[in-house]
């Protein structure tokens, strides 16, 4: 199954990364590779969420709707967005590496009769975007 993965670690302890990595009313802040189209939806287990992607900063976005499969603070957060032929499961995931240090861990999983087709053109992207979330995340949770 191809996938994609970043990691990183924060200098703060995971309540404060989860705090930020799922407070959507403030990733326009920090956050140039997901945004929120309804800040007003809480991430809950089983629900589905609105968000859009610019996988470039300079690209449109791309709206999708995920499903929010797993909500485990602070530990785990991961959705589920599908299509005919396509699949795209996104984990985030933070490690406490001690009291005030998280290793953050972001793996997205495609899958899918047209997972190859998809993935020829956004591996690249894909993976930028991923690794701009992560420093971003990190450079604003480090900031205060």
């Amino acid at each position: 199954m191809p996938s994609l993965y970043t990691e990183i670690e924060i200098n703060a302890a995971p309540t404060v990364v989860w705090q930020s990595l799922i407070c959507k009313e403030n990733w326009l802040k920090w956050n140039t590779f997901l945004y929120d189209r309804n800040p007003a939806i809480p991430f809950v287990q089983g629900k589905v969420v609105y968000l859009s992607l610019k996988r470039l900063r300079e690209e449109t976005e791309t709206e999708f709707e995920p499903r929010i499969l797993q909500l485990q603070p602070p530990v785990c957060l991961r959705w589920v967005y599908s299509a005919p032929g396509f699949r795209s499961e996104h984990w985030f995931e933070l490690q406490q590496v001690d009291r005030n240090r998280t290793k953050y861990l972001h793996r997205e999983e495609l899958s899918g009769i047209l997972s190859p087709f998809f993935l020829s053109f956004l591996r690249k992207d894909e993976q930028q975007g991923l690794r701009r979330m992560a420093h971003e995340l990190k450079y604003y949770v480090e900031s205060g």
